[in-house]
């Protein structure tokens, strides 16, 4: 038996670690510009640095929940957080864009090794009246991380050069490294096997509509690629197919039979999606447009992320208090007005109190969206299925992450050859806005009481 204070050590010395690779996602955007001078790469080349570290996360985090169940989470977090740490050193010194961009995609694998193995643990070492609020805290750090990255980007870009955006991993990773090792209980293991069919053909398949998803439009989706989607998708309903029959299953279909489960990870898409969707049009418009530096256009983003640091602890605590429903419909609602209102002022040509407003009340939205979501989601999954829930819980987030990288780009790419820098940025914006319409519907079918309530 996990004691409580055993259990906030181990879930804060996981949070390290889920942050500092939350934050990687959307840090790298504030430096690409320097990134692509330093280095003397293309834009084509350039596009790969944050394109191959989320080829290389989403696609094994199914398999790495897995791993987890039979190999011990600790283990596997402390692989993945080892192999995080290496690239993020290799990432600091390349000398190369080529060397940069295999780095990332070493990078990417660590993070996608450790990532299920957090909200496994958490759900395993707290019982079920106190889950709620540690899940809770595990999505605001995911929130949070999520919005600090480009403020912080612009701030470590300016004052030290791009290379630090990938040297602050390291005293991040060893902290957790030494943390995890010291405060995460051993968990006992499953014995099921992995079954090796299934892990090919989810590889097989999902690299396959990843890739073409995030090249489709830059590549101007011809035959082939066409092709490869298609044979992905293949392999994918094969892979589901095979899920009924196979006694050990990769994904076990039983999660989905949960409608809560089922709910929250589609809504955890469409989060996924917008998060990464909103940041580069906002990114643009206030570097290219407006004619601010990288430091203080990271700047701008700072009411959202100081919203959303003050905010999700409490929200947190919430969660097992106010009925999902109230909080996420209340989240999604205050996230798709922020975006809605920040079109129009990017759009007018803006960077006022108007753009301010907007920006915290994407805090707001952030706070609200991922703590009821990643508690209520995960609130009645089976301790045996815990690491294959989580698995599938973060791949489809990340896979909407990048089907938002893949639609708000080629939305940018359009709208810029026909109207100014604002006004096809604030468009752009309206592609997370949409799927978070979508998360909406989504969560206003999450249970109407509070969990403490309900028997």
């Amino acid at each position: 038996m996990v004691s409580a204070a055993q259990a906030y050590r181990a879930l804060a010395a996981l949070c390290i670690g889920f942050f500092m690779i939350l934050m990687d996602q959307t840090i790298v955007a504030v430096a690409t510009p320097h990134i692509q001078q330093e280095l003397h790469a293309s834009l084509s080349q350039v596009v790969w640095v944050t394109s191959i570290y989320l080829l290389f996360y989403v696609v094994p985090l199914l398999l790495s929940g897995r791993l987890g169940d039979r190999y011990g989470q600790r283990n596997v977090y402390r692989v993945g957080m080892v192999v995080f740490v290496g690239a993020s050193i290799v990432c600091g010194l390349a000398p190369t864009i080529e060397v940069l961009i295999a780095a990332r995609a070493v990078q990417g694998l660590g993070a996608s090794i450790l990532t299920p193995q957090t909200m496994s643990v958490i759900n395993r070492i707290f019982p079920k009246e106190r889950r709620g609020t540690a899940l809770g805290i595990w999505g605001a750090v995911a929130g949070l991380a999520t919005l600090a990255g480009p403020m912080l980007g612009g701030i470590i870009v300016a004052s030290l050069g791009w290379h630090w955006i990938f040297f602050i991993n390291v005293p991040l990773g060893v902290l957790s490294l030494v943390l995890v090792s010291l405060w995460v209980p051993d968990l006992p293991r499953t014995t099921s096997r992995i079954h090796g069919g299934s892990v090919v053909l989810f590889l097989l398949g999902l690299s396959a509509v990843v890739f073409s998803l995030q090249q489709g439009f830059s590549l101007g989706w011809p035959w082939w690629l066409w092709l490869l989607l298609g044979v992905g998708l293949l392999c994918l309903v094969v892979f589901v197919w095979w899920q009924h029959r196979v006694s050990d299953p990769l994904m076990p279909l039983a999660l989905f039979a949960q409608r809560n489960f089922a709910l929250g990870a589609f809504s955890i898409a469409t989060v996924g999606l917008a998060v990464t969707a909103q940041m580069l049009p906002i990114m643009v418009y206030l570097q290219q447009g407006r004619g601010l530096d990288p430091e203080r256009a990271g700047l701008m983003m700072v009411p959202m992320a100081l919203v959303s640091g003050v905010l999700s602890p409490l929200v947190g605590r919430a969660t097992d208090k106010i009925a999902p429903r109230v909080l996420s419909v209340t989240g999604f609602s205050a996230f798709i007005a922020a975006l809605v209102v920040l079109s129009v002022e990017m759009a007018l040509g803006h960077t006022s109190w108007g753009f301010s407003a907007a920006v915290a009340l994407m805090g707001v939205g952030s706070a609200l969206v991922w703590a009821p979501n990643s508690a209520t989601s995960m609130r009645e999954v089976p301790v045996n299925l815990m690491g294959a829930a989580s698995g599938v819980y973060n791949t489809t987030r990340q896979v909407g992450a990048v089907l938002g990288t893949a639609l708000v780009g080629a939305v940018m790419q359009v709208s810029a050859a026909h109207y100014d820098v604002g006004v096809a940025m604030g468009l752009s914006l309206l592609v997370p806005a949409a799927a978070l319409l979508l998360g909406l519907c989504a969560v206003s079918f999450f249970p109407g009481t509070a969990p403490q309530n309900r028997s």
